[in-house]
């Protein structure tokens, strides 16, 4: 195993809308991309988040790396269940044989656990960010990814508060 952290658009899309992608860079190092994620959050846009993912992108914080043509045939054949940038992150994933990937997408953590890759989901880093004093509550950053269409469950967010040490907020 390596210590190369390779991440699907999902989560770099959310750090960066919450202002926290230098969260990576502080825990992690450079992070490798594949090819295919940058084109999903449209980093030439206004959308929300693309600006700072093209920053670090100029910055080396994102590292984007292409697939091996040997992998185009698995790429295919995996793209028939997940969509494009989550297929490649995979295979990158298994051929670099990364500290793990950082991956959101259910069925995508299913199919990367099946082929052997190690998968951390956006509220497990924002708990190694916790565990190093990066950020000093979840709760309000699981709270502030509402707004920006990020979807955790009840039972995802009361677990993670546990996890943190933090109860979890009245609700109104």
């Amino acid at each position: 195993m390596s210590g190369i952290v390779i991440a699907d658009a999902g989560p770099l899309v959310a750090l960066a809308r919450i202002k926290r992608l230098s969260l990576l860079q502080t825990l992690y190092g450079p992070v490798t991309v594949p090819q295919a994620v940058r084109k999903e959050p449209r980093l030439g846009s206004e959308r929300p988040g693309a600006r700072l993912l093209s920053a670090a992108l100029g910055a080396g914080v994102l590292q984007m790396r292409s697939l091996p043509s040997n992998l185009a045939p698995d790429s295919a054949n995996l793209s028939l269940v997940l969509d494009t940038g989550e297929a490649e992150a995979i295979l990158l994933a298994e051929a670099l044989c990364c500290r793990f990937l950082l991956i959101d997408e259910r069925r995508a953590r299913v199919v990367a656990r099946r082929r052997g890759v190690p998968v951390v989901g956006l509220s497990g880093l924002l708990l190694a960010a916790k565990r190093h004093r990066l950020v000093h509550a979840m709760a309000p950053l699981l709270e502030t990814l509402k707004p920006q269409g990020y979807r955790l469950s009840d039972t995802l967010v009361d677990e993670v508060l546990r996890l943190a040490g933090e109860a979890r907020p009245a609700r109104q």
